[in-house]
């Protein structure tokens, strides 16, 4: 179907669903999917709404599902006015254009703001469908992946040697244990600065959850402390992280047998390997998508990985191989 062709589909179905009376779109945003996002406004009202447009095989099922599950318990998140599995459009609440780093607010009180917001998140492990998916062994395989196949193969044109495959699946090996052996809570999945939302009365609201999964609890507080975007001083993310390990054992999400020591181990590797994923994504949105903005994110999330794995022995290795192989062919 062509995009003008689409519109007009989109805009007779508004006109049968948006509580706006003659609804007219512009263009909002695009994201990482193939989804497209436009703000519904209206000539005889100030109220704004969000529609998206996210044809087949994009799916809708998962983000409804989830806001509800989020809703009960307790998360703020833009309420679902009307959807069509079908067509692949659906209805929102518009929260506006303000996200986690664009008010006037401290940006570590604003973070201890979003680090109190994971419990519930935790919380949710099962939808109006049942279960949500484990983030598991096959899944974290599929994403480490992404970095040889489209950073390495496809963008920089590098083969593994031999040598490099070895040292390759033992990062990837240490990557998993990590993951698998942590307390497996309810996971967001893209839990940074882009996917914070800040309402009028100045509490969060989340967006782009439908990805959401069982796993590991450091998952959602490396996506936002080591967010892809946004990189922050040692010492506020040192802070930050002591703040959510009280937290978390405050709330029974974690042992009081697990140390802080132990706490950060499983931080810093989780966020080699969101990183490891991020790179990958970021190339094949280029590739594949035409989307070449994420090309600019590419440097800082490998150095993330360079700067991290150097600091434990058996990733040493692997982290001074990042840094002379990959970030000087980038």
């Amino acid at each position: 179907m062509s995009k003008p062709q689409r519109e007009l589909e989109l805009q007779a179905w508004l006109r049968a669903k948006s509580t706006l009376t003659e609804p007219k779109i512009k263009i909002l945003a695009g994201d990482a999917s193939f989804r497209r996002y436009y703000r519904v406004s209206s000539p005889t009202s100030d109220m704004t709404e969000v529609l998206v447009d996210a044809p087949p095989p994009e799916s809708l099922e998962p983000f409804h599902s989830v806001a509800l599950a989020y809703a009960n318990a307790g998360l703020s998140v833009p309420t679902v006015i009307a959807v069509e599995e079908e067509l692949g459009v659906m209805l929102l609440e518009d929260l506006g254009d303000t996200l986690l780093l664009q008010t006037d607010c401290a940006a570590y009180d604003r973070y201890i703001q979003a680090i109190d917001l994971l419990p519930q998140i935790m919380s949710v492990q099962s939808t109006r469908l049942g279960p949500i998916p484990n983030y598991d062994s096959a899944l974290l395989e599929r994403e480490n992946n992404l970095f040889v196949d489209w950073l390495l193969n496809k963008h920089l044109g590098i083969e593994l040697t031999p040598d490099e495959r070895v040292m390759w699946a033992n990062f990837t090996r240490v990557m998993n244990d990590n993951a698998l052996r942590q307390p497996q809570v309810g996971v967001h999945r893209d839990y940074h600065s882009r996917n914070i939302m800040v309402r009028s009365d100045d509490s969060l609201a989340l967006i782009d959850f439908q990805d959401a999964v069982r796993g590991p609890i450091t998952y959602d507080l490396v996506s936002l402390l080591r967010d892809c975007y946004v990189q922050w001083p040692n010492d506020f993310v040192e802070g930050l992280l002591g703040y959510a390990y009280d937290l978390f054992i405050e709330q029974k999400l974690l042992a009081e047998s697990v140390s802080f020591i132990h706490f950060r181990r499983w931080f810093d590797l989780m966020g080699l390997q969101r990183h490891t994923k991020a790179s990958g994504i970021f190339a094949r949105l280029y590739h594949r998508d035409g989307k070449a903005g994420y090309l600019n994110d590419i440097p800082q999330t490998v150095s993330y990985i360079a700067q991290v794995a150097v600091y434990y022995d058996e990733l040493r290795e692997y982290g001074r191989w990042v840094e002379k192989r990959i970030l000087s062919a980038l």
